[in-house]
């Protein structure tokens, strides 16, 4: 297929109004993500009570949050992956369900090796989920209101920070086993998991990479008629013409319902020559299809310097960000507060979360993306380099809810720019990928907080989450291509990517 016709269908969706549909995937997408949030911080509030119970150490602890990271890498490749290789809407939904099912056995375990097994799966299950989630939000929304509506995704699904936090307060010093209800919160997702399957269907953008024009054709014509708009009387050919219609919407693809995988089966198996046959509405597809996404596609060409700007954003900027959630109740803890206090003041800096992500919302689609991030690092590493030197409570909270408000700030940023600078065919693996590799450096980052911890104090573990804050926006800056505002398919151009390197050498 010709890159016109999917710029064409990509048109058409970035021209729309928001409508119900925009607002429907907006909430299945963030009530998953709440969800998912709840059971990925859950332990950061368990933490304490489990040293006490099970008399883990602080290895022990750092090496539960380490495998859960590995878990969340393995995730991020595969949902990536496969998001690519056999579509969006079936790979989030395999994810959902591993999950669900994985915060199951959370409940149920009874020693350190059994959480660490259930861990490792449900972070597995949630990052996968979560990588694609981010892809489809970006692939479905108008370019003009592509960040505002990534960043209600993320406002929504870090509720589940509080929610984690506030449970474990109240839950956790008053039963033996208040900690299996924090992380039974997670069942929940199971209502948004449904949610997913009957409001989310296929990306007609992914449909349209890989040659399924009249599926891709249909999506778009539902979500048009959704929104109140009358679909063009022409639609795209695999080769880019127009052909007319006389046929009325959907042709069998029930957007509301998700049952285009009724006609849509891709089993993904294509010859070495990179030809594939849709059966999908009885068409077959006589243009090449796109190659297999594959690891060293994000090592070559024009695509390996997007994929090292993007993995660098995600490693230094999630690193903190994570480290900080994860750590902080135990480092207070260690530094002489006592569990009460501790759980309390966690929760006060995690309900200013959801408040950080809501101030991006008038600034995202305005800001430049990268300046935004280099912005929000200056001052995330200046509010914890005090958040470190500070002993009061008082000063505590008020620092602390700070830093929280601007990680939460700068997360819709990462996330939607992470998403458009990577072209269709490997958007989810790319994005997917720079993710994950942000997980695996939290492998081996909590051992090496607490060696800072045990080695320099409590401070200096706050001046290397502060160092690591702003690292992500230099990068972005300085290397990075412009996206606010502009088509996906236009933005991931070389052209473009060429004008915005011109810019920065004469600059």
């Amino acid at each position: 297929m010709t890159t016109t016709g999917a710029s064409a269908l990509g048109a058409r969706l970035d021209r729309l109004p928001l409508g119900p549909f925009h607002r429907r995937l907006v909430l299945a997408l963030a009530g998953m993500i709440l969800f998912e949030w709840v059971e990925t911080y859950s332990f950061a509030f368990v933490a304490p009570v489990l040293r006490s119970q099970w008399g883990l150490s602080l290895p022990g602890v750092a090496a539960i949050v380490g495998i859960s990271q590995l878990g969340a890498f393995t995730g991020g490749i595969a949902g990536g992956y496969l998001a690519d290789r056999i579509g969006r809407r079936r790979t989030m939904l395999a994810f959902v369900t591993v999950y669900c099912s994985a915060t199951a056995l959370c409940i149920a375990v009874q020693n350190p090796l059994q959480l660490m097994v259930a861990r490792f799966a449900a972070h597995l299950g949630a990052q996968g989920m979560a990588v694609v989630a981010i892809v489809v939000l970006t692939e479905f929304v108008p370019a003009a209101a592509r960040g505002r509506l990534q960043t209600y995704k993320v406002a929504v699904g870090s509720l589940g920070i509080p929610i984690a936090a506030w449970a474990g307060y109240f839950l956790v010093p008053h039963w033996t086993w208040g900690w299996r209800l924090v992380f039974g919160l997670g069942l929940f997702g199971v209502v948004f998991a449904w949610l997913i399957r009957r409001w989310v269907p296929e990306s007609p953008r992914w449909l349209a990479s890989r040659g399924r024009t009249e599926q891709a054709e249909a999506v778009v014509r539902e979500i048009e008629r959704q929104c109140g708009v009358t679909s063009p009387e022409t639609e795209v050919r695999i080769d880019g013409t127009g052909v007319g219609r006389g046929t009325g919407v959907g042709q069998g693809v029930d957007v509301g319902h998700g049952t285009e995988t009724e006609h849509s089966t891709d089993t993904g198996h294509s010859t070495d020559a990179g030809h594939s046959t849709d059966t999908g509405h009885g068409a077959e597809v006589t243009a090449r299809t796109v190659p297999r996404a594959r690891i060293r596609h994000l090592l070559a060409g024009a695509d390996r310097r997007t994929f090292l700007i993007v993995s660098t954003m995600w490693v230094t900027g999630l690193l903190a960000y994570s480290a900080y959630n994860t750590w902080t109740p135990t480092l207070l803890s260690e530094n002489g507060l006592v569990l009460d206090d501790t759980l309390f003041l966690s929760a006060v800096l995690a309900t200013a979360a959801p408040v950080g992500a809501l101030f991006a919302v008038p600034v995202i689609d305005r800001w430049d993306r990268r300046t935004a991030q280099l912005v929000l690092g200056l001052l995330t590493a200046v509010t914890l380099v005090l958040f470190g030197l500070v002993r009061s409570q008082a000063a505590i909270v008020v620092l602390g809810c700070v830093a929280s408000l601007l990680f939460q700030m700068a997360v819709p940023f990462l996330q939607v720019y992470s998403a458009e600078v990577f072209p269709t065919r490997i958007r989810a693996l790319g994005s997917g990928t720079a993710n994950a590799l942000s997980r695996i450096f939290n492998f081996a980052a909590p051992t090496l907080v607490a060696a800072l911890f045990a080695g320099l104090g409590y401070t200096a573990v706050f001046v290397f989450l502060a160092a690591l804050s702003l690292v992500g926006g230099c990068v972005a800056v300085a290397f990075g291509p412009r996206t606010t505002g502009m088509s996906l398919e236009d933005a991931t151009t070389p052209a473009h990517q060429s004008v915005t390197e011109k810019e920065k050498s004469s600059s």
